[in-house]
């Protein structure tokens, strides 16, 4: 999570790690609405670094600060695999960004547990 610059990483990492841009969405371009401001960010990134993959995205409004960047995304290739996962972190945890489909998954949250550690769960897109 990027305060507006989630661009200009994306060159750097591209260039730094030998990475491939598989996709980038602003808030535009997704169906929920969004302030004039934020319509040109980046909702939604993702670069493919060997085997791994690293999602990016500006803040929708949530202040960045050190410690609340970075997020372990787990990623499913079923919806209620994904239900599953969502509905064990929630507990007594916090809901940052409900159980909803998106442009780029059929099913995504973000939840901070009750330990503070923050996970994005993310359906893989079956293509």
């Amino acid at each position: 999570m990027l305060d507006g610059n989630t661009r200009e990483a994306i060159q750097f990492y591209e260039n730094a790690l030998d990475a491939k841009v598989l996709s980038i969405i602003t808030y535009g371009e997704m169906e929920a609405p969004c302030s004039e401001a934020l319509k040109d960010h980046v909702a939604h990134a993702m670069l493919k670094i060997d085997n791994a993959d690293l999602m990016f995205s500006d803040s929708p409004g949530i202040p960045v600060q050190l410690g609340n960047q970075v997020a372990i995304c787990i990623s499913t290739k079923d919806v209620e695999k994904t239900k599953q996962i969502f509905e064990a972190l929630q507990q007594d945890g916090q809901v940052n960004a409900p159980l909803e489909e998106t442009p780029f998954s059929p099913a995504f949250a973000n939840v901070t547990d009750k330990f503070g550690i923050t996970f994005q769960i993310v359906t893989e897109n079956q293509n």
